[in-house]
């Protein structure tokens, strides 16, 4: 095992840019967190806007490696696409695991935007 593992999360460059989004959160991130703050969701805690290498993520939960992405209009045309191929490969390539949502599907059933969230914890 490396003396000193190369450092992935919460890069210093990336502070400002995280405190920003934080404080800007669309309406489905700002009540998707309402659900996940404070180890709501089977005690597990969740980061909002975390950053993993170049990318930072809307939420991260450390001790099931997971990574939740509410996805709005943006995702959904060719270039938004590739990007989002491109950054979940990358991220699974960290060994953690990526579910994506759409923000409409989140407004419309969120009970099972959370229970598909909770459905992947391996940690039982």
């Amino acid at each position: 095992m490396a003396e000193h593992a190369e450092r992935r999360h919460n890069l210093a460059p990336q502070k400002q840019q995280r405190r920003e989004l934080r404080n800007n959160l669309t309406s489905a991130e700002a009540s998707l967190w309402t659900y996940l703050q404070r180890s709501q969701l089977a005690g597990r805690k969740f980061r909002r806007q975390h950053s993993v290498g170049p990318y930072i993520v809307d939420f991260y939960c450390p001790a099931e490696k997971l990574v939740v992405e509410l996805d709005g209009a943006g995702h959904y045309d060719v270039v938004g696409n590739a990007r989002d191929i491109h950054r979940t490969q990358y991220l699974e390539a960290q060994g953690l695991r990526v579910l994506r949502f759409e923000n409409k599907d989140f407004w419309s059933h969120p009970e099972s935007i959370l229970a598909a969230i909770e459905a992947a914890f391996v940690k039982k």
